[in-house]
């Protein structure tokens, strides 16, 4: 269709995949020298903004990205040309840092904002880190709570109780019951 048109055919396309391959991977097409996977990634990442004429590497990271997908994108590209750490174990210490944080500020809304923020992006981090994905990670997590939470009103339900009408310990000794049956 937009060979008949007049816009584009076959060949222009493959021609601009072509010329796109190498140019973004220069150490097979070219001379640069790479000594691992990481080096690539970072030398794509660096055509790609100079390709795209970015300013910087966040340029076209959409800001109406649902969070955790944005914070997983804006560190993998930070990631891609050196700016991370080597392994998971300092990210665990980052989250245990930005808990206390958060923490220590928890009275005042607008500072806990922030900090929760600092918080999930760490947790983002260490997802990446631990190469699982945080949104599939919170899907199960909601997943899980609202089948135990199912459970919970069941045996309320079984035992004649009403949920509001019950404290907070006896709410809970129904949710250790539902943990014990959905694990």
């Amino acid at each position: 269709m937009a060979s008949e048109a007049g816009a584009f055919d076959f060949d222009e396309v493959a021609e601009g995949i072509r010329r796109k391959i190498v140019s973004r991977h220069p150490h097979v097409f070219g001379d640069v020298e790479v000594e691992s996977a990481d080096e690539v990634i970072g030398n794509w990442e660096e055509i790609k903004t100079a390709e795209k004429g970015r300013e910087s590497l966040m340029d076209d990271v959409p800001a109406v990205m649902p969070g955790l997908a944005r914070a997983d994108k804006i560190q993998s590209r930070v990631a891609a040309v050196g700016f991370d750490w080597p392994d998971a174990d300092p990210v665990f210490a980052k989250v245990g840092e930005e808990l206390d944080e958060l923490r220590s500020v928890a009275d005042d809304r607008e500072l806990a904002t922030g900090e929760l923020g600092d918080l999930l992006f760490a947790v983002v981090n260490l997802a990446r880190h631990l190469d699982i994905d945080p949104n599939t990670a919170l899907a199960r997590a909601n997943d899980k709570f609202a089948a135990r939470f199912r459970i919970v009103e069941r045996l309320a339900v079984a035992r004649e109780l009403r949920l509001r009408d019950l404290s907070l310990e006896e709410l809970d000794a129904l949710w250790e019951e539902a943990k014990a049956v959905a694990q």
